[in-house]
């Protein structure tokens, strides 16, 4: 039997080349691609959460794995429809998410892998979204990289992408690189398969699976056909000439200014300079000279081009008509706009993306430095909306729902908050906006601390604060110490983190380098078939658990055994006979070790 890696390595060196994926369908009986699958989901908080049936990532087993396999080889495998829920929307609207059974997640994770491994080399270079290495980061750094002259930005978005792929046209475009029907009938019976909402079956009749694990890859698929349009249609068309012609009228100028700086005419010099400070080197309407820029993150999209508004509102035509008859899509209207880049911003995964304009900066030599360059701005409203989730009427506010967890976990969970905020706009150019935030979530902190034990602010502050030293140089946090006797000290911090902008901040090169994972420690504890509690060799299967914290008796009550065992090892995990596991799941007496 092959490995995991050995056989995704195949396919992907097909896909490397541009050959036909076929006698794909086999490789769906290789039980390591199964156990590497369990591996990548069984850390998921979604693997706890029940489907459209009871089932979850508890109770997971070979047995299971081996029940799927037989139920492909003879083409029995049924999918389950989704679970599907409502979750809100920025703008007030609600979104649909689909919450397929475990057994469905873990053969789409198999299926996700072999999709991935084939069509990740053939994937454009200009999208980001949903694929290894790549993420909103790189996106926007190849924006600011590599736009610097865009006049006019595009902003593209597809009203309900996923909700509105078209069944026909996907499975037309896998039938193009994929050939063989058994795959394709495993895909297309997935995409078929309904959706129960409020215990009512409804049948799907278009999109990906929302929520489901291979909808992320089958989209890519989908939407790479406007990638390859833009790429070699729309940006070959409007993409002309080396650069622009000089000003002429810049050109005259220094003329000017040279002729009288011989005649020695030093004030008339001067004002022509100012003159000429003030007005573009090159000829920003140069009819030769044109340039489009592309790049896409899931179903959003920017589009960059120097040249005139008409012919991006050419562009936009070409794009809306494209989608509607290859793809079925429709543009959003409201949200697909033509930004000019110099006066307005354009809005791209959470920055304002502007071609910055400043006459005055200009670097060692004497030249305009900043001029046409691209910058990344974190917005005002942003900062706003962060800072009103820890406010009320204005004011910082305790947050009520933290008062019954310890002083350690409350500052390492606004920690972890913050962090977040500034990791990501960390490209920005004013990323010290965020101060203001820091000062709200530190308010926030210091009152939540305060009311859980019923003291003012002042005297929290006191008995928190602290000067800490970090890479940067000493900063001021909020600090709680934990000691330990014999053990390093349990330290969480707020604050320590400096609000300056990384150039560098990239997820992962263009280029990433492949690597393959080894086995998890529990798909080994797993493969060695062996009850952790009786030592029994027959039914083996996996007990999870949320968190560690459901570990926790409540009153004096001790810990039953198999509690002992996950506490010790620090594990969410178990893996246990079929005997040992209801009689955890059913709070009875668990047999001991090697006793009949």
């Amino acid at each position: 039997m092959r490995k995991a890696e050995d056989v995704l390595n195949v396919i992907r060196e097909r896909g490397e080349k541009g050959l036909p994926l076929d006698d794909v369908y086999r490789q769906l009986y290789n039980p390591t691609l199964y156990l590497r699958a369990y591996g990548k989901l069984y850390r998921n908080d979604g693997a706890m959460t029940e489907g459209s049936t009871e089932e979850t990532v508890d109770g997971m087993s070979m047995a299971k794995i081996r029940t799927i396999i037989e139920a492909l080889r003879f083409e029995r495998y049924r999918w389950t429809p989704v679970r599907r829920t409502q979750i809100p929307k920025k703008n007030g609207k609600m979104r649909p998410l689909g919450i397929p059974t475990w057994t469905d997640k873990l053969l789409q994770e198999v299926m996700r892998s072999i999709l991935e491994a084939y069509y990740e080399p053939q994937f454009s270079d200009l999208s980001h979204g949903f694929r290894p290495g790549r993420g909103c980061h790189t996106a926007l750094t190849t924006i600011r990289r590599t736009w610097k002259g865009t006049k006019w930005f595009i902003e593209g978005d597809i009203k309900g992408c996923f909700d509105n792929i078209d069944h026909t046209v996907l499975m037309s475009t896998l039938r193009e690189k994929i050939h063989d029907n058994r795959f394709l009938r495993l895909v297309e019976n997935l995409l078929k398969a309904g959706y129960m909402e409020y215990w009512h079956y409804n049948p799907t009749l278009s999109g990906t699976p929302q929520g489901g694990v291979i909808s992320p890859i089958l989209s890519n698929i989908y939407l790479d056909r406007l990638d390859r349009y833009v790429e070699q249609t729309l940006i070959p068309e409007y993409t002309r000439g080396d650069k622009r012609q000089e000003n002429p009228v810049y050109k005259s100028i220094r003329g000017r200014a040279y002729y009288w700086k011989q005649k020695g005419e030093v004030e008339v010099v001067k004002a022509l300079n100012q003159e000429k400070y003030r007005m573009p080197y090159y000829d920003v309407n140069d009819p030769d000279y044109r340039r489009l820029r592309y790049t896409r993150y899931a179903d959003d999209f920017l589009l960059g081009f120097a040249g005139p508004k008409a012919e991006a509102e050419e562009i936009k035509e070409k794009l809306r008509k494209f989608l509607q008859d290859e793809l079925k899509l429709e543009m959003s209207e409201e949200k697909t706009l033509i930004t000019h880049a110099t006066d307005e911003a354009a809005r791209f995964l959470g920055y304002e993306v502007v071609s910055q304009h400043e006459d005055m900066k200009r670097d060692r030599l004497g030249q305009r430095s900043i001029n046409g360059v691209i910058g990344l701005r974190l917005p005002a409203v942003v900062v706003e909306s962060r800072c009103a989730l820890y406010e009320m009427e204005g004011k910082p506010i305790h947050r009520k729902e933290m008062e019954k967890n310890d002083d350690l976990t409350i500052v390492s969970q606004y920690q972890a908050e913050y962090r977040g905020y500034v990791q990501y706009y960390q490209l920005a150019t004013n990323i010290r906006w965020l101060n203001k935030l820091h000062w709200v979530m530190q308010v926030s902190l210091l009152k939540t601390l305060a009311s859980k034990h019923k003291t003012s602010v002042n005297e929290t502050a006191k008995k928190y604060k602290t000067i800490v030293q970090t890479p940067d140089g000493p900063r001021k946090c909020i600090e709680v110490r934990v000691e330990r006797e014999g053990k390093k000290p349990l330290i969480a911090q707020f604050g320590g983190i400096p609000l300056r902008r990384k150039e560098g901040a990239v997820l992962h090169d263009q280029t990433t380098m492949r690597y393959s994972p080894k086995r998890t420690e529990l798909i080994q504890r797993l493969l060695a078939d062996e009850c952790e509690i009786c030592g029994s060799t027959e039914q083996i299967e996996v007990h999870h658990i949320r968190k560690l914290a459901d570990l926790k008796v409540q009153g004096r009550k001790e810990k039953p055994g198999w509690m002992k065992i996950m506490s010790a090892r620090r594990r969410k995990t178990l893996v246990v006979c079929r005997e040992c596991h209801k009689a955890i799941q059913y709070g009875k007496p668990i047999k001991r070790p090697n006793s009949e």
